[in-house]
């Protein structure tokens, strides 16, 4: 039987809701080495997501082999959406009834909510990342990269990122309305490294990007990763040391 316990329900709740927004259904591994992974393709495949929360971020985390787990997107969302910041959450593979139970456990008063979420027939694949050279990295405040997005949109369904020497900019330009981000270390990047030959130049699906937006209220930074037309990695830290990436395809 998998069984762990998560201490925060609400990053739970936003992790679950940005990989939904991607994702219909979402393959888990319960690993007793690494902890629980995702790592699927959206339907279109123009995105990946990759999920990795380790066994340091678990309260508890009971997993005896590798074992996968296929949940519907939808149904595991609603549920998360009903954890509150006094819970924790624990979450059982429950395979004889073919079911998730999760359980919403308040710190203060003991009280239990308990939901159950249908499982899937299926196999977890274990895919690889792109193995693509990504010349720019960029960390910045999670808060920044949301506001970059949302800026983003309100011009263009598309925004070019531009990384030159000592700045990165992103852009977007329409007949009639333009919209620029001029950024540099210490305003507000965290920190930037650019290991070729500048400017490198990619574009991507706003709509893409805005996808990966609920998980700013769980992560602290963002850290985005791209090359001359090729597919954007970005990285959001999550309590505990986990991690949720998502790599974007490029607009060509």
């Amino acid at each position: 039987m998998v069984r762990m316990v998560y201490p925060a329900a609400t990053k739970f709740k936003y992790i679950m809701q940005t990989i939904a927004k991607v994702l219909d259904q979402v393959p888990f591994m319960a690993d007793p080495e690494e902890g629980l992974v995702v790592k699927a393709l959206s339907a279109d495949k123009t995105t990946m997501v990759v999920m990795k929360i380790p066994l340091g971020a678990f309260e508890e985390f009971d997993a005896p082999e590798k074992k996968g787990f296929i949940v519907p997107a939808d149904e595991l969302n609603k549920v998360a959406k009903r954890g509150t910041r006094n819970d924790i959450v624990e979450i059982v593979v429950e395979e004889d009834q073919r079911r998730l139970r999760v359980n919403f456990i308040d710190k203060k008063t003991g009280v239990r909510r308990t939901f159950y979420v249908p499982l899937i027939e299926g196999v977890v694949e274990e895919l690889t990342e792109p193995q693509v050279e990504l010349t720019v990295t960029a960390q910045m405040s999670a808060d920044d990269f949301k506001h970059i997005v949302r800026d983003a949109k309100i011009v263009s369904d598309e925004v070019e990122f531009v990384a030159e020497q000592d700045r990165l900019i992103a852009r977007t330009v329409t007949p009639q309305k333009e919209y620029y981000n001029i950024m540099e270390v210490g305003r507000p990047l965290i920190t930037y490294e650019v290991r070729t030959n500048p400017p490198v130049v990619s574009k991507y699906a706003v709509d893409l990007l805005q996808s990966s937006l609920k998980a700013t209220q769980a992560a602290s930074t963002a850290t985005i990763e791209f090359g001359e037309a090729l597919p954007m990695r970005i990285t959001f830290d999550l309590p505990g040391g986990g991690t949720l990436v998502y790599w974007i395809s490029p607009r060509m």
